[in-house]
């Protein structure tokens, strides 16, 4: 009989044959595909499986389509020398991704955080694209399954990819880390965000400094805001790090100028007007533009890049209707964005000021307090008028008009639309909240 060794180690031979020969079967296709409706001419699709559904199913039906190979994990679905069985469809992909990323000579930048990260990446994507080859996640596809997408759109003349990392628990930013070997490193901040997952804010700065403890066992440079507290904290004693700050002149020194409505930042003698409202837009602008001068991208090129950056997917995105000044910021929330895009809010001089505000999900046992804290602030801050929408806020005690549902806020709005003037839209995703602009 084989020792253990012995069988771990013709076991890790085997998988590395596979995905060594399964690579080169990727290199001669046109793009990965994991949804049978999206097939494309030569792609090769991975027939992944969901808690309802199971892509072993729709092989045949993807080679039918024009995919090049399907992917599966039971071999009754193998029909045709095309379709090609591994132990797991996933951890496929995953460990495809892997592979691909070292054959790649693409510098990768990992990037996660409460608030902000895909605006950030977004915004570093703009700045390093004026001077190197660079790609970016796609939209917020940060997870075990987005990461890889990400790292197999890698190409062989990629020089930079930002890859965007998301988490609601313990443990996952370290299992990214282990998919996407991070050269550089760079954590937004630390918020109120999956507090039911992580365990609370404790957990949740546990949980993406994940990050920093890969980059620092592997003496990784590291990117970070120099006056958060927290990140100065737990990077005081490492070395290879860089970083921006307000005043302090050990780091690379960049100024808040203004925010009503927009942005507005100077470093060195360059002024820089963003078209990004909020004070907490300042530090994700700050990160591309100290990664654009770590890169030696000219700082004239970095100004260019996020003055002319327009947000968009419901992200803090300025809405001009029917008299009205709309700032949509309803992609997501939590209780640190909420609390931020409504000190925000605050401080624009406008008259007529509406804040439409929508329940913020994965809070846990958290979510009663929280809930009632914003509806507080929002009291405290004395809008012309608010509305509260959601089973949480329904539940605050608050004065302020309080709506179970969208539906029930919906019915009030067609017969009570707010007057011409400024109105600040945030919640959680599955609160939709974007539904409110047909209503104005």
């Amino acid at each position: 009989m084989k020792s253990p060794d012995l069988i771990v180690g013709a076991f890790f031979i085997f998988v590395f044959m596979n995905i060594a020969t399964l690579h080169r079967l990727f290199l001669a296709s046109t793009d990965i595909c994991t949804d049978s409706r999206k097939i494309t001419n030569g792609c090769m699709f991975f027939a992944l499986k969901g808690d309802n559904f199971n892509g072993n199913k729709f092989a045949q039906e993807a080679l039918d389509k024009g995919a090049a190979y399907a992917i599966v994990d039971e071999a009754k679905y193998v029909t045709s020398d095309k379709i090609l069985a591994f132990h797991s469809v996933l951890k496929t992909l995953q460990a495809l991704a892997t592979y691909h990323r070292h054959y790649c000579n693409a510098k990768v930048i990992a990037l996660t955080g409460s608030n902000g990260k895909t605006t950030t990446k977004e915004l570093i994507y703009a700045v390093l694209s004026q001077k190197y080859n660079t790609v970016a996640t796609k939209g917020n596809l940060n997870n075990h399954i987005g990461v890889p997408l990400t790292l197999l759109s890698i190409k062989e003349d990629t020089e930079i990819a930002i890859v965007e990392m998301g988490a609601n628990h313990q443990k996952e930013i370290e299992f990214l880390c282990s998919l996407a070997q991070p050269d550089f490193g760079y954590i937004t901040n630390f918020g109120k965000a999956h507090l039911e997952g992580f365990g609370g804010v404790d957990g949740v700065i546990k949980g993406k400094s994940e990050l920093y403890t890969y980059l620092i066992a592997n003496n990784k440079p590291i990117f970070l805001n120099a006056d958060d507290v927290i990140q100065r904290e737990k990077l005081k004693n490492y070395i290879n790090k860089f970083g921006y700050s307000d005043q302090d002149h050990e780091y690379y020194i960049i100024k808040l100028l203004g925010t009503d409505p927009h942005v507005a930042l100077k470093a060195e003698n360059s002024t820089i007007k963003s078209q990004l409202v909020g004070a907490y837009n300042f530090t994700n602008c700050c990160a591309a533009l100290l990664m654009g001068k770590y890169f030696n991208v000219p700082l004239p090129a970095i100004k260019e890049a996020i003055e002319n950056y327009i947000p968009e997917n419901n992200r803090s995105q300025i809405i001009k209707k029917n008299g009205r000044y709309i700032i949509l910021d309803a992609y997501n929330a939590n209780p640190t964005s909420m609390e931020a895009a409504l000190e925000n809010f605050k401080t624009i001089k406008a008259k007529n000021k509406v804040v439409f505000l929508g329940d913020m999900f994965e809070l846990g046992d958290d979510a009663p307090k929280e809930h009632q804290h914003i509806a507080d602030l929002v009291l405290e801050m004395k809008f012309d008028d608010a509305y509260l929408i959601g089973e949480n806020f329904a539940q605050t005690h608050s004065p302020l008009k309080k709506f179970e549902s969208y539906a029930t806020s919906a019915v009030h709005l067609k017969k009570n639309s707010p007057e011409d003037g400024y109105i600040l839209i945030k919640g959680s995703r599955g609160m939709a909240l974007e539904r409110i602009l047909d209503l104005l």
